[in-house]
């Protein structure tokens, strides 16, 4: 509007010099103005939530692609785990439905978001899982074990050939190869010492991983106890609120976990749900194929 009135001004200012100064001022006036009518400010706030609801469809579209490449990625008893813990949730929304904290749009619901969190650290868990055991199931087929026992007297049958050998006065030709192959058994023993501490390491860390699912799982379990069993909507939250803190120090403990930094962060904080179900097409596992195959020959 005030663009137009200096235009204006400036195009009749040809004819009327006086026009020359009544355009600007109205440009500045407009601009003095025009931002506190009603009007306007509505028109600048619903362009910028328009913007902002947009971006976060974009970002919510984007996890939600993450989320599912995890989910594909998992072992077909990792997938099942998944959705059993998922139909878990849904009967948690259906029982909340009735004591919803947002009665005109139930699916707004703001402890239904939590439990979007929970399932992606769910499956944060599982992903985890499963990359740890393939990990040791690797190293089980090596025996590392077993090589570091034989590497070990390898390195001391070698220590005590190069003691004899310097003490009878070998040629140094002779004694340079003997310490040289000493020398490198000595780095491969030191490298399945290694390789065997980052086994137990490893252990250990599956043992919480793998208590932390059962957890988690027993908890979501819980919540929908009280989802069906209680109408009131605080007892709910405070049960879901009390989940996703402790899932905090879980996730904290994750991150210091170097290997599977990538894997840990909270989903993403719109106003648009992301929800925890796949939004592609399930995967017929092999099992599923054969009774399948079987039904057609009938």
């Amino acid at each position: 509007m005030a663009l137009a009135t200096l235009g204006a001004g400036l195009i009749i200012g040809a004819d009327y010099p006086l026009a020359l100064l009544v355009g600007p001022a109205a440009y500045v006036l407009g601009w003095i103005y025009v931002p506190d009518f009603k009007i306007f400010r509505n028109w600048v706030d619903k362009k910028r939530n328009a913007q902002q609801l947009a971006d976060a469809q974009t970002e919510a579209a984007q996890f939600v692609q993450r989320r599912d490449a995890l989910l594909e990625q998992l072992s077909p008893h990792g997938r099942a785990k998944y959705r059993a813990l998922s139909s878990v949730c849904r009967d948690i929304e259906s029982a909340s439905a009735e004591n919803s904290l947002a009665p005109d749009e139930p699916a707004e619901d703001p402890r239904l978001r939590k439990l979007d969190e929970l399932m992606w650290s769910y499956l944060r868990m599982l992903t985890i899982d499963e990359s740890l055991q393939r990990f040791l199931e690797t190293e089980r087929r090596d025996d590392v074990p077993g090589l570091l026992k034989e590497a070990e007297a390898e390195v001391r049958d070698l220590t005590a050939e190069f003691e004899v050998s310097k003490a009878r006065g070998a040629s140094v030709t002779a004694t340079d190869a003997k310490e040289r192959l000493l020398n490198s058994r000595l780095e491969r023993f030191e490298v399945l010492q290694k390789r065997l501490q980052r086994i137990e390491q490893t252990r250990a860390n599956l043992a919480v991983v793998v208590s932390e699912q059962e957890r988690l799982e027993e908890q979501i379990k819980l919540i929908r106890a009280d989802a069906v069993a209680s109408k009131n909507a605080d007892v709910l939250t405070a049960r879901i609120d009390s989940t996703v803190e402790h899932l905090h120090q879980t996730n904290k403990w994750l991150s210091e976990m170097d290997e599977f930094k990538d894997l840990v962060g909270d989903i993403p904080s719109t106003p648009v749900r992301v929800g925890y179900e796949s939004t592609r097409p399930p995967v017929i596992e092999h099992a599923d194929r054969k009774r399948d195959s079987v039904r057609q020959t009938r």
